[in-house]
């Protein structure tokens, strides 16, 4: 068997083992070290497995991922973003399906301060979801809001993801995050746009909110965000004002959320704990699949899968249109069954070449990538935003009541990607303006 030949049966093996429910690091290593244990020999397989993990895990960028994290947790734990819903609902309680705009208002603003979508979509479900049932919202809209609301995440900075696809990709993070906001910001619009028209439609869906608010209490709502705005503009800030690189903005985000936790006496031991716990579980689990994904990516090289795969697109058989479509298939597909790290560090070193040949933007590319993985959070049978709403609401909303309310929401994604690939510079425009 030719290397070529053992990589294709490699790939097809993965395919197998992601289907019997293999975790997707274990998959990717395994798979990748018996492949170059048969193509090489024994000791070159050991000596990569003993050197590869090492050089990644030790690269200096990957330290954001867990301060990023950190951050997040720390932010849910002492509930220091509760302030962002308050001033959401008292400024678009008013309109049709006012409160389901809210939250997704809310998760966009929360978005700013966790890299995760499911932290996202855990802190709005358990405020935004009671709020809306205590108005006799229908269930659907109001879970589904919610799980939809959280894939914002993924985009608008500081995105664990998108900061996973910049350093697998050598690409300037700086940039990637800034190329996330037009389209994270695009997403919750048209998030707003569908539930407004839904509810004109359908009045039922949700009953006008009858509270009066006046100027005073809106304004008088900003009070409860100040948290969020000193870490925005304390990360943020400094990471785009080149105080300091996108590594040291997630070790800086986390100090402000000790701190500003501290401050309003809102973090305790337990809640320490928890943030640490989640922290150090969720960067193991990332690191795991970035380990298999770098392995397997080492594997690909030395078969010649990869050269392949550039010399299949350069005489002609595979253009920029197919590609694009080749990825969004792939990808969908995938959504369905695998978590969004998971599918993008397998899919990455079949891609990367073909895009690279093809001369296509890698930092609109990677955004595209990020949004359709955010479909895949949303959709049926795994649908992983779902199950965490799922866990939030008990028996009282069941699965498929909260599978219904998203497929409006997956209308709404799929415009957001056309729109995406017709107009490039909704995510390249504000990366432009870095130089």
């Amino acid at each position: 068997m030719d290397d070529l030949t053992l990589s294709g049966v490699a790939l097809a093996a993965l395919i197998v083992l992601l289907l019997l429910r293999v975790p997707v690091g274990v998959a990717l290593g395994g798979v990748s070290f018996v492949g170059i244990w048969i193509m090489i020999g024994p000791g070159s397989a050991w000596g990569i497995l003993t050197a590869v993990p090492y050089d990644f895990i030790a690269h200096w960028s990957l330290s954001a991922v867990p301060m990023f994290l950190l951050m997040g947790y720390v932010c849910y734990h002492s509930q220091l973003t509760d302030g962002l819903f308050q001033v959401a609902r008292r400024w678009l309680s008013w309109m049709p399906g006012g409160l389901a705009v809210a939250s997704i208002g809310a998760a966009a603003g929360f978005s700013a301060v966790t890299g995760s979508s499911l932290a996202c979509a855990a802190a709005m479900g358990r405020i935004a979801i009671p709020e809306m049932l205590a108005s006799k919202y229908d269930k659907g809209l109001a879970s589904g809001t919610v799980a939809a609301a959280g894939t914002i995440g993924s985009l608008i900075p500081p995105s664990i993801i998108l900061l996973l696809y910049g350093i697998y990709a050598e690409l300037p993070i700086s940039k990637l995050f800034m190329a996330g906001v037009g389209p994270g910001l695009l997403t919750a619009l048209l998030y707003a746009i569908m539930i407004i028209m839904r509810v004109k439609i359908t009045p039922m869906l949700a009953p006008p909110e009858h509270e009066q608010v006046t100027w005073a209490q809106r304004f008088d709502a900003f009070r409860g965000t100040w948290p969020v705005i000193v870490l925005i503009i304390g990360v943020f800030g400094g990471l785009f004002g080149g105080v300091f690189t996108p590594t040291e903005a997630g070790a800086v985000g986390a100090f402000l959320a000790f701190v500003i936790g501290f401050a309003q006496r809102k973090l305790t031991l337990e809640k320490i704990r928890l943030a640490f716990l989640e922290t150090l579980l969720s960067t193991g689990a990332i690191f795991v699949i970035a380990i298999g994904a770098v392995l397997l990516t080492r594997f690909l090289a030395l078969s010649g899968f990869t050269s392949f795969i550039a010399d299949l697109v350069i005489t002609g058989q595979v253009n920029a249109t197919l590609m694009i479509l080749g990825t969004m298939t792939v990808l969908l597909f995938l959504g369905c069954f695998l978590d969004p790290i998971g599918i993008m560090l397998l899919t990455l070193p079949v891609f990367l070449p073909a895009v690279e040949a093809l001369h296509i933007d890698p930092i609109w590319y990677g955004v595209l990538m990020i949004k359709l993985l955010e479909i895949g959070l949303i959709t049926p049978p795994v649908g992983l935003n779902v199950f965490v709403i799922k866990g939030i609401v008990g028996d009282s909303i069941p699965t498929e009541t909260i599978f219904k309310g998203i497929l409006w929401f997956i209308v709404a994604d799929i415009v957001t990607v056309g729109l995406m690939i017709a107009f490039p510079w909704i995510s390249l425009y504000l990366p432009s303006l870095l130089g």
